[in-house]
């Protein structure tokens, strides 16, 4: 691969935003990239928001994704991905969470949870919309949304045939492997359809 390939995931607080992240970059270290990974997570113990910001390639030089040069966005929350479009390149593709989770700024009443979110994602991008925490729950662990999201992004950016297991035999406790390998699975499985 000689292009670098840029990913922003976005979430709340909460959500495993940050662990997705890991998992990712240890999987493509393992297959031998060159990647940069950065976290925002400010707020994220409050309900903030929370962003990742990954870069794989050949040879990858700042984890500084500009704003107009992500690839993909995976948004795990809907609000966020709103929030996070102007980080995706014009033929980028967004992966959406169809969940709410309100913010520390929408529970205090600074801002207002905008109507008809996924619908404005839809019309400003390529968009691929899931309910991962449906998917989750239907799996028995509600906590593996995050994993789906993984999953259908790993499905999306083509990179199945990736080590996932040992990525998540290396992030995840051994009792969590099995439910994980799963939800990936569901997640890419999800986007295909």
């Amino acid at each position: 691969m000689e292009q670098v390939k840029n990913l922003v995931l976005c979430g709340v607080g909460g959500q495993g935003t940050i662990l997705a992240s890991k998992i990712l970059s240890t999987a493509l270290v393992e297959a031998g990239y060159d990647v940069k990974m950065s976290e925002i997570h400010g707020m994220s113990q409050r309900g903030g928001s929370v962003t990742t910001q990954v870069r794989y390639g050949k040879e990858v030089a700042s984890p500084i994704i500009g704003k107009g040069s992500a690839d993909i966005l995976v948004s795990f929350e809907a609000m966020e991905a709103m929030r996070y479009l102007d980080t995706l390149k014009p033929d980028g593709t967004v992966v959406v969470n169809d969940y709410r989770m309100p913010t520390a700024t929408t529970l205090a009443g600074v801002q207002t949870y905008p109507e008809n979110v996924i619908d404005q994602v839809k019309a400003a991008a390529n968009t691929k919309v899931m309910d991962a925490a449906a998917i989750a729950k239907d799996l028995g662990n509600p906590k593996t949304m995050n994993i789906v999201l993984l999953g259908a992004l790993v499905k999306v950016m083509g990179l199945e045939d990736l080590d996932w297991k040992k990525a998540l035999e290396a992030c995840v406790k051994p009792a969590f492997v099995e439910i994980n390998e799963k939800a990936m699975e569901a997640g890419m499985k999800e986007v295909s359809e």
